[in-house]
């Protein structure tokens, strides 16, 4: 029986989704049918994004599952409408962006390259920056992208603390848990990298007790959610000198609004939510593997927990 899929992440993402979810399609054997619109009761599959086209679930009585674009659920999770099985992206070409975002920032600030190659004293310091074994980082979040992230730091030699609400295990990372566990992980925190997912337990929780627990001098990574740390806080911390630079990647307000005070201070480095943006074509793999799985009444790939918010 043919499945009848509805993409509705937005009309610009369309040209881009298109052929390569066609394809992907294909390539699983799916007999779907991949539409922009249909009636409501017609729809097996949507694929969604955050901004895109539906905002009440209810009249999809049809539809066996959600399948989001997005790593975060946040901006869906809580919608009372949304009965359907949601599932989150979780993507190996999402998490490979992540993990280069996040070695790349961490290497920068580690090897000093701003002071380096913005110069404009042309002073000549031949002292080297110390090794990477002699560099602790701390990652607040062990899930798919924290994991990573965690390990191809220690595979250059980043003595790395990972940090999660509940135990973890993860090969080469040092894990703590829970409340003591964060105060441990921020104490020895000379980079600090921050992926844990937005929930009301998370908003806010990089704030100036916990950045006070942070060796001084220490640099931020944001490259998880704009929610996690205090603004106020930050910028008070970057301004007495206990945080040394802070390098974000995602913000409350997107795009960061030109009047914030991140775009002007000089101990702030603004990206624009590029550390880890979903890609066509890999993406639209995990969709149909998704749906290959729902119609094989196998188990669904991330599929969210709604209690947990992720």
């Amino acid at each position: 029986m043919t499945q009848t899929v509805l993409f509705a992440a937005g009309e610009a993402r369309w040209p881009s989704y298109e052929p390569h979810l066609r394809a992907a399609f294909d390539a699983a054997g799916l007999d779907a049918r991949l539409v922009t619109s249909c009636p409501a009761d017609q729809a097996d599959y949507i694929v969604f994004a955050p901004g895109g086209d539906i905002v009440d679930f209810a009249p999809y009585t049809r539809c066996k599952a959600v399948l989001s674009l997005w790593a975060g659920v946040e901006k869906i999770v809580g919608n009372a409408t949304l009965t359907q099985p949601l599932c989150r992206m979780v993507d190996p070409a999402l998490t490979a962006g992540m993990v280069e975002w996040v070695a790349g920032h961490v290497l920068r600030h580690h090897l000093g390259m701003d002071r380096h190659i913005v110069n404009p004293a042309r002073d000549w310091n031949p002292e080297p920056p110390p090794l990477a074994a002699e560099r602790p980082v701390t990652i607040l979040g062990l899930g798919e992208l924290g994991r990573a992230c965690g390990q191809a730091l220690a595979a250059l030699g980043f003595p790395v603390t990972g940090w999660s609400r509940s135990p973890r295990t993860v090969q080469g990372l040092a894990c703590l848990s829970g409340d003591d566990g964060l105060r441990q992980a921020l104490d020895s925190a000379q980079i600090l990298v921050t992926l844990l997912p937005a929930t009301p337990e998370t908003d806010s929780l990089i704030n100036a007790d916990r950045l006070a627990l942070l060796r001084r001098g220490a640099v931020i990574l944001n490259p998880g959610r704009g929610t996690l740390i205090d603004d106020a806080a930050l910028l008070a911390a970057l301004d007495t000198g206990q945080v040394g630079h802070a390098t974000l990647d995602v913000f409350r307000v997107e795009p960061l609004p030109q009047d914030h005070p991140f775009w002007a201070h000089p101990k702030v480095t603004v990206t624009p939510h590029i550390a880890a943006e979903t890609r066509p074509s890999s993406a639209s793999r995990i969709i149909a593997e998704n749906i290959r799985r729902s119609e094989a009444g196998e188990p669904l790939l991330f599929r969210v927990d709604r209690a947990r918010g992720y």
